[in-house]
């Protein structure tokens, strides 16, 4: 009994699950089904439709060939246009409708539009007829006046002529020269019963200052410059010389400089100094000094600053010389022992440090302070000279000059009045030529 209990709820059970697993199955295949038939009416739709398309694209091809219509005769510009309600789409609708395949599809198209969507409608038929009858009907052609150029003739084209050209290069020049010349003369006439006595004198005063300078712009310079003065006097009272020199220079200065910054350069200099003439005392036959005696050469390796200040007016040179030779040469014997030499020797070397300064300051146009300092030192001894020429121009080629020097050696005997220390001045005026 147990076991036919058993057996019969083993198969009630198996018959139920067999049930549920054919429910299942006919649900997913009716699903499977519904899915089919959409699909296929959706299908046949399209191929309905695309038929249509077919058909009336024949159509529309079979009647613009009848007709002599050509691509693009804007049948379909409705349909692409902003949307306008046309009169005749209704009317057309309402009525026997139309032989043209293309404009029945079109108008059906728009007609559907106007019930189902007016919203989208901008337009209408009458508004637009309203904006063409505002224009202007042009009865006649609108011809334009243009100004037209006149005809030229066709130029017949040649080669063009090639012109040999010259051309000349030419090397930079570094090099610049200057000069400056001054001739000054002084006449003092006095009568032998003037009441205060005194004697006339006549002075003439000459310089030339050239100067030949080489700098290419980049790292070298060389700068030249001479120097010759003379200054003569006549004077009654000196009975031994009927002429004496007041001023006697010959000096040629040299430089060469290597740039070390924007305003240094690393400078070897050459000083040589000498005179034109004999020197003599008033009604005194000795000489003081004559040409090469003495002669001084001096050469120093050093540095060099440029100077240029208040607005370009102060310009010059500046020379620092920790190393400087010093060469001394007396012609005449018996003037070495007043140029510092031993007696009856020609020659005398010198080593120590040298500082030079040429600097030239231009107060105006016609006020010019020109001056130069120069100091020589040793272990035993020291030359200093200090020169100053103030120069007041009255025009081009007038002007005055005021020259004042003192000078310092200690090389020398010393005076019993001035010591070491040595004065020399004078005031001149005459005729001046720069360039």
């Amino acid at each position: 009994m147990k076991r036919l209990l058993i057996l019969t709820l083993i198969m009630l059970g198996c018959s139920w699950s067999t049930n549920a697993q054919v429910h299942r199955w006919y649900n997913r295949y009716a699903k499977v089904v519904k899915a089919n038939a959409l699909l296929a009416n959706y299908t046949d739709s399209l191929r309905l439709l695309k038929k249509r398309l077919d058909d009336a694209r024949t159509r529309n091809e079979h009647e613009a060939a009848e007709r002599g219509y050509v691509s693009g005769d804007g049948r379909y510009f409705p349909l692409f246009a902003p949307l306008t309600f046309y009169h005749g789409v209704a009317a057309e609708q309402l009525g026997t409708g139309t032989d043209d395949a293309v404009v029945e599809e079109v108008n059906r198209s728009l007609m559907k539009v106007y019930l189902k969507r007016p919203d989208l409608v901008q337009n209408s038929q009458n508004r637009m007829q309203n904006m063409v009858s505002q224009g202007k009907e042009v009865s006649k052609p609108v011809k334009q006046e243009v100004d037209l150029v006149a005809h030229v003739k066709d130029t017949v084209q040649t080669p063009p002529v090639v012109t040999p050209v010259e051309v000349v290069v030419k090397k930079p020049n570094f090099w610049t020269f200057k000069g400056d010349y001054y001739l000054q003369l002084l006449q003092n006439y006095i009568s032998d019963n003037w009441y205060k006595g005194g004697e006339s004198n006549y002075s003439m005063l000459a310089s030339v200052v050239m100067e030949a300078d080489y700098n290419n712009k980049q790292k070298v310079k060389w700068e030249n410059k001479l120097e010759m003065k003379v200054g003569v006097q006549t004077s009654k009272a000196d009975s031994v010389h009927t002429m004496k020199t007041t001023e006697d220079l010959l000096r040629l200065t040299s430089k060469l400089g290597l740039q070390a910054s924007k305003k240094w350069y690393y400078t070897l200099q050459m000083l040589a100094v000498t005179q034109f003439a004999r020197g003599y005392k008033s009604n005194d036959p000795v000489v003081y000094s004559d040409l090469f005696s003495p002669f001084t050469l001096d050469l120093s390796l050093g540095m060099d600053y440029t100077v240029e200040a208040m607005k370009k007016r102060l310009k010059g040179t500046i020379h620092l010389a920790p190393l400087a030779y010093k060469f001394h040469y007396v012609d005449r014997l018996a003037l070495a022992t007043t140029f510092g030499l031993k007696e009856g020797h020609h020659t005398l070397n010198d080593f120590g440090s040298q500082v030079t300064a040429d600097l030239t300051w231009t107060f105006t146009d016609n006020i010019k302070w020109q001056t130069r300092f120069y100091a020589f030192t040793t272990y035993k001894g020291m030359t200093m000279e200090w020169e100053n020429t103030f120069s007041f121009k009255f025009n081009k080629y007038i002007s005055t000059n005021l020259f004042v020097y003192p000078r310092f050696d200690d090389t020398v005997s010393p005076d019993a009045h001035h010591g070491y220390w040595q004065f020399k001045e004078f005031a001149s005026i005459g005729f001046t030529y720069s360039f």
